[in-house]
């Protein structure tokens, strides 16, 4: 890979420079000198790219169905029996259409929770984005599936080179109510053992902990706890029911968390995800627009603005959750809990960026380019995504998309139910 110069970009107000070599940033300032690709950035913004901390990408087929139900009948009765039927090619597609629709709103990395790992990589590659992919359990307490799922983890671990640098494998086991301890202290173990990242719905809605508390006679973290599964290997998503004991726990621990606001809104989990009482224990935390049946969209920006305004609204105080926490739990906060090396502009950093057009409405007046970028902007102010130092969209344009959109809209067909 060659090298590129974005030329007369705006940051920290000043107009500068950035000279990326390969993969990396390697000066930032007034360069004069020549490049293999010189992009003139002049009206436009630059900053980090932006990082979807969970979601469920091929669920983009599913965009618009089954809404305006409760969770668990939306799981059990509407998800689940369509998802028995998706074959791996179907996924691959679901797949790249989510990065597509990532690259438009200036995405470059997600943390996915699918089945058929090696679609979902395939589809990540493909379209240049860098993604955490897991190999998914949900063995239903049924031993033979316990087994099984433990030996296609492996498969696809072993696999799973051939689709580095850019895709990570990651072991994800859904839900303590999807996943017995027998896998989760297996699981636990094979992350240890082979330096992995585990990621897992936790504490999500009442029903969950309540259930917990009748099997185990301890509330989610604590039965995790228990059983050695906690340490700063694992990403925890929504993490909305959570009582003081066990945010002390998650903080012992080292445990991240990925704060999920819309989904958690529209599926109506009844709780806020509790950012301040977090923050003080210095939990990491990032965010993720969950997948695009229960979102419905993939835009970080919309995320951020949503979440920092229920925050406030939560806590009865306007100064929680402000445009810099927002701002940094989407780039920063997500390039620590992902080992990422991106998340800012600056040389040996990943050249992770994005361009947004200054001119868009909803960033004039410039006051406050964090501000309008939280509280007024969405992913359509996004001109231009760089991801590892490749153009993924110049312009608003991202070749192919036509393409892939019509072979979207053939698959997605099969998914409609009268």
């Amino acid at each position: 890979m060659g090298s590129l110069l974005i030329k007369n970009a705006i940051l920290n107000e000043e107009k500068t420079d950035v000279l990326v070599e390969g993969t990396k940033i390697a000066r930032v300032g007034r360069i004069e000198e020549e490049a293999d690709r010189i992009l003139d950035a002049s009206g436009k913004a630059i900053m980090p790219s932006f990082i979807n901390g969970h979601t469920h990408a091929a669920m983009t087929l599913f965009r618009g169905y089954a809404d305006d139900m409760m969770l668990m009948d939306w799981l059990q009765n509407k998800i689940w029996p369509l998802e028995a039927k998706i074959t791996p090619e179907e996924v691959y597609w679901g797949t790249k259409f989510a990065c597509l629709e990532m690259i438009r709103n200036g995405v470059t990395f997600f943390n996915d929770m699918y089945w058929e790992w090696e679609a979902a990589a395939r589809a990540a590659k493909d379209m240049g984005l860098r993604a955490f992919i897991p190999g998914v359990c949900i063995d239903n307490f049924d031993p033979k599936k316990a087994r099984n799922d433990r030996d296609r983890i492996e498969r696809e671990f072993k696999i799973s080179a051939l689709y580095s640098p850019l895709v990570t494998f990651e072991v994800g086991p859904h839900a303590i109510y999807t996943v017995s301890e027998e896998n989760l202290r297996w699981i636990a173990a094979f992350a240890h053992e082979h330096d992995l990242m585990i990621h897992m719905h936790l504490s999500e809605t009442q029903t969950e902990v309540d259930n917990c508390l009748k099997r185990h006679g301890m509330r989610p973290v604590e039965y995790l706890d228990g059983i050695g599964f906690l340490s700063g290997r694992l990403i925890a998503t929504h993490c909305v029911w959570l009582d003081s004991r066990e945010m002390d726990i998650l903080a012992e621990k080292g445990v991240n968390a990925v704060t999920n606001p819309c989904s958690n809104l529209k599926l109506a989990v009844n709780k806020i995800f509790p950012f301040s009482r977090l923050k003080r224990r210095g939990i990491r935390m990032t965010m993720g627009t969950d997948g695009a049946a229960s979102n419905n969209n993939l835009d970080m920006l919309e995320t951020a603005k949503i979440s920092a305004l229920i925050t406030k609204w939560a806590e009865n105080d306007p100064t929680a959750m402000n445009v810099r926490d927002a701002f940094d739990m989407i780039t920063r906060n997500g390039s620590e809990i992902f080992h990422l090396n991106n998340g800012e502009i600056k040389a040996g950093k990943d050249a992770d960026l994005v361009l947004v057009d200054l001119s868009d409405p909803a960033l004039v007046p410039n006051h406050n380019l964090i501000s309008n970028m939280i509280y007024s902007a969405n992913g359509s102010c996004v001109d231009t995504t760089i991801c590892q130092g490749r153009i993924l969209m110049e312009n608003k344009k991202i070749p192919g998309s036509e393409e892939l959109t019509d072979r979207m809209k053939e698959i997605s067909c099969k998914f409609i139910i009268k």
